[in-house]
């Protein structure tokens, strides 16, 4: 370990706090949104600013340390942490800052969507995200991002118009269109692999209010409901977004008491359209089945952003597995009817996420997102708060992937991924990731920034 004349000197050089093992503040500090993960880190650098940053990851290089970046923690495999290395931790470099004329947003890197979504509500305005308001900015836009407005205007990474970036050398750049264009262009689905994005640029869109909300089937109407569900969004509006679930309801509000804790399927939905026109476009909804629950209301979007919030508080032990389609064919359909209803717990899940629409309209060598002809991502969820019940949520998220897997289009949503392997990365990326390969040799040659989805440098 490094000397402690060494430490103090890196400690003076920060504005931010150095937290070591032994300090009160520990235990805390290393903690990620998944108790699964419990690792040990040899520092954790809390920093204050884009200084701090630059002193840490040369810190890290110069003394040969593992880095892991932490801004929300909201990694499903806990790639904002390791084991003896150093945690360049983003949390307090947080702000939003919005140009209400120009519709963008300056975004630090350590935000949450849900600051993000409080400040830009303010102006009648969203950035493209995902589901739940906790969710890091940084994690989710690096690897992609797809949600609520995703049909309408895009992935999150079609909405980021730059990037502050501090490189593995220790140096900062700016990246845009313009600036850097080759790691403006890796950042936008490549992960966290090529340096340490400390503020993001985001254009934004008119959302403020939107109607939306939960429907629910009973669990025989399951193949039925997928397969309408299926035929339904296929011709939906694009103001219109949907994703399905299969699920045991949770034993709170907004739902009845009467289905608490049944197993059941369901949408949860977002319209941003006009709100006059609303009721038509919900009718098939609500005359399909017809729902054992209609939640259909109009509400805030930062309300709908952090409706989920309260189920899945940071602390639960999570195991997922994600995959794109690009169909859902009956066989598949079975396949989710059959292993969707096994969760072993209440707060295991599947949701379905469209992803058509807007994000079929960019080119796949445009990004490295390079499954833009998917229609769907899905996402396979073992939850629960109890530790002793790891084997049961990951065996049972395992062998559900497994079972769909074949329909897949061979590659997943980075951040709907484990520790699977290089060649679930290659699938992920395909045709993108040799250029991917290159840049990464260009910037981080020796591969400093190896705590994600790894994209190994061609050196």
């Amino acid at each position: 370990m490094t000397d402690q004349a060494t430490l103090e000197a890196f400690q003076a050089s920060l504005r931010g706090q150095l937290i070591l093992p032994g300090d009160e503040e520990y235990d805390e500090a290393r903690a990620v949104y998944n108790a699964m993960i419990d690792r040990r880190p040899g520092m954790v650098v809390c920093c204050a600013d884009v200084g701090d940053v630059m002193a840490s990851v040369n810190f890290a290089r110069e003394n040969g340390m593992l880095v892991a970046v932490r801004g929300g923690g909201h990694n499903g495999p806990g790639l904002g942490t390791c084991d003896e290395g150093m945690v360049i931790d983003l949390s307090a470099i947080k702000y939003t800052r919005v140009d209400p004329q120009a519709r963008t947003a300056q975004v630090g890197g350590g935000s949450t969507w849900g600051d993000v979504d409080h400040a830009t509500h303010a102006f009648g305005l969203a950035a493209p995200s995902g589901i739940v308001s906790t969710t890091g900015v940084g994690g989710l836009t690096l690897g992609g991002g797809h949600g609520y407005l995703t049909r309408k205007y895009g992935l999150t990474i079609d909405n980021l118009l730059g990037a502050d970036m501090v490189l593995a050398d220790g140096s900062f750049v700016t990246v845009s269109a313009e600036e850097n264009p080759d790691l403006f262009w890796a950042i936008r689905g490549g992960g966290g692999n090529f340096g340490v994005v400390t503020e993001f640029r985001f254009q934004l869109h008119p959302v403020q209010t939107v109607v939306g909300g939960p429907t629910l089937w009973p669990q025989e109407q399951a193949t039925e409901a997928m397969r309408w569900f299926r035929d339904f969004m296929a011709q939906a509006p694009e103001d219109l977004y949907g994703f399905f679930a299969t699920l045991i309801v949770p034993p709170g509000p907004p739902f009845p008491e009467e289905l608490h804790l049944k197993k059941m399927c369901g949408a949860v939905w977002c319209y941003t359209g006009p709100e006059s026109q609303a009721e038509e476009v919900f009718q098939p909804i609500k005359d399909f089945g017809p729902p054992a629950m209609y939640g259909i209301g109009t509400m805030p979007f930062p309300a709908l952003q952090a409706a989920f919030d309260p189920l899945y508080p940071p602390g639960m032990h999570w195991y997922w597995k994600g995959d794109f389609f690009n169909e859902l064919p009956d066989e598949a359909i079975a396949a989710h009817v059959k292993h969707g209803f096994e969760m072993p717990t209440w707060q295991s899940t599947m949701h379905l996420y469209p992803i058509d629409g807007k994000p079929n309209e960019v080119g796949p060598e445009e990004t490295p997102w390079g499954h833009r002809q998917a229609k769907w991502s899905a996402v396979i969820v073992g939850v629960d708060s109890e530790p002793n019940n790891t084997e049961a949520i990951t065996a049972w998220a395992r062998e559900y992937w497994e079972a769909l897997h074949p329909h897949s289009a061979g590659g997943a949503y980075v951040n709907f991924m484990m520790e699977e392997g290089d060649d679930r990365v290659k699938a992920t990326y395909g045709a993108n990731y040799d250029r991917l390969v290159a840049i990464k040799q260009k910037y981080d040659p020796a591969n400093l920034f190896r705590v994600n989805q790894n994209i190994k440098p061609a050196g």
